[in-house]
């Protein structure tokens, strides 16, 4: 089975950048489309971004449009979320998952990893 770890979370300041990763291990990496998703304490678990595995589709939040960049290298088998502008309201968990974009379906995720923007 896929199995997924995120690093790259930490403290920030608000309007400073930090980078995402994601290294996946098992099933074949390419076949899968992959996504970001983020949830605060209490609500619900929140879509952030995805990039499908044919294509090269990418598709955002509109919250993060124009600030994150989603981005895959499958030779390492990762996938990285690159984040700027970071505003204090984009402090949650972020974990990256692995499935099918067309069909909303993600079987595999990671632990998670906290970003915190302080303002």
């Amino acid at each position: 089975q896929v199995q997924l770890v995120e690093s790259g979370g930490g403290l920030v300041q608000a309007g400073g950048s930090l980078r995402l990763s994601c290294a996946a291990s098992g099933r074949t990496f390419s076949t899968y489309t992959m996504a970001w998703f983020r949830q605060v304490p209490g609500k619900e678990r929140e879509f952030v971004a995805a990039h499908t595995w044919s294509g090269d589709s990418t598709y955002y939040t509109d919250s993060v449009k124009g600030r994150f960049i989603i981005s895959r290298d499958n030779a390492k088998n990762t996938v990285y979320l690159q984040m700027n502008d970071l505003k204090p309201e984009d402090t949650a968990v972020y974990y990256c998952a692995a499935g099918s974009y067309r069909r909303g379906q993600y079987p595999y995720w990671g632990r998670g990893t906290q970003v915190t923007v302080s303002s």
